[in-house]
C-alpha cells in the first residue's frame, strides 16, 4: 500500500527543467497551474545547458523550458528531446546592463572596449546568453577588443545578473528583460540593431523522459496560453514576433550556433 501512494504522488507532478531566463514568470504560472489542476509542480533551475546534462544523466524531466532554440535542436539530436513537440513561449534580445549608478560610464558597446572596464558574460558552452554573447562579438569583430576585460563568467542567467547587482563588474551581456527585474539597480544599454546577428526565443519542449506526456503538453499549452503570455509579459518579455521583429528586423531569429575555435583559441591562451 506504500508503495502505490509514493507512486501515485510520484505520478501527479511534473518535474521542469527551467533556464532561469525564464524564472519569475514561470514560478508564477506553475502556481497557478497546480491551483488549477491539482499537479505538483517542481521547478529546477539552472543554465540551459546544464539542464540538458541532467536530464541526460538523471534520465529525468517532463518538461524542458531553456533560454534559446540552440538547446531544443541539441537535445533533439541527442534523442533527449521528442521533436514536434516544442513551441516558441517568447522572445529575447541582447543588450548591455549595467548598475543604476554606472560608475564606469558605459554608455555604448564601444565602450565595454575601454581599459580597466570589468565585464562579465554568462558561460558560452552552458548558458544561452553566454552563447549569443559570444556569437554577437565575434559577428562584429569585437571578440579580440572586449575579451581582455571578462572577468568572470556566470553558470546561469540569473548569476550572471547578479554579477551587475553585486558590483562584481561594471557591466554584462545578457537579455534586455533581466534589466527588467530590477529596474531600481539595473540599467539596459540597448545594442543597434544592425550589429545584432540573431534574436533567441524561449522554446519549451518534452524530454523523451517524460512520466506523462499528456501531462507535460497540458502544461506546455498553459504556458503558451494567453494566460500564459500575459504573465510573461508582466515580467517584460516579449511575446509576439512581430514586436520582436521591429526591435531587430535585420536579425535572424532562432536557429543554432556552434562556438567557434576562434572562441576556444581565446581561452586557451
Amino acid at each position: 500500500m506504500p508503495l502505490n501512494t509514493c507512486q501515485k504522488k510520484q505520478d501527479n507532478s511534473l518535474l521542469i527543467m527551467c533556464g532561469t531566463a525564464n524564472k519569475l514568470p514561470v514560478q508564477e504560472i506553475a502556481r497557478i497551474y497546480e491551483k488549477e489542476k491539482g499537479i505538483k509542480v517542481h521547478l529546477s533551475f539552472g543554465g540551459s545547458g546544464s539542464l540538458l546534462s541532467q536530464i541526460e544523466l538523471t534520465k529525468k524531466g517532463d518538461i524542458y523550458l531553456p533560454g534559446s532554440p540552440d538547446y531544443i535542436l541539441k537535445g533533439i539530436k541527442k534523442n533527449l528531446i521528442l521533436k514536434g513537440t516544442e513551441k516558441i513561449v517568447s522572445y529575447l534580445i541582447l543588450g548591455i546592463v549595467v548598475p543604476v549608478s554606472n560608475p564606469a560610464n558605459i554608455r555604448s558597446i564601444s565602450d565595454l572596449t575601454n581599459r580597466g572596464v570589468k565585464i562579465g558574460i554568462g558561460n558560452p558552452e552552458t548558458v544561452a546568453i553566454g552563447l549569443y554573447t559570444i556569437e554577437f562579438l565575434i559577428k562584429n569583430h569585437l571578440l579580440d577588443k572586449i575579451f581582455s576585460n571578462i572577468v568572470t563568467y556566470g553558470s546561469s542567467g540569473a548569476k550572471t545578473v547578479n554579477l551587475v547587482i553585486l558590483k562584481k563588474v561594471d557591466a554584462i551581456i545578457c537579455w534586455r528583460v533581466f534589466s527588467r527585474w530590477h529596474p531600481d539597480k539595473l540599467k539596459y544599454i540597448p545594442i543597434p540593431e544592425k550589429m545584432l546577428p540573431r534574436l533567441s526565443f524561449v522554446p519549451v519542449a518534452v524530454p523523451v523522459y517524460t512520466k506523462n506526456r499528456h501531462r507535460s503538453e497540458d502544461f506546455i499549452n498553459f504556458l503558451t496560453s494567453e494566460t500564459g503570455k500575459k504573465i510573461y509579459k508582466k515580467y517584460g518579455y516579449i511575446t509576439s514576433l512581430k514586436e520582436a521583429k521591429q526591435l531587430a528586423p535585420h536579425a535572424r531569429i532562432g536557429g543554432e550556433y556552434i562556438l567557434p575555435e576562434e572562441y576556444f583559441r581565446l581561452i586557451r591562451k
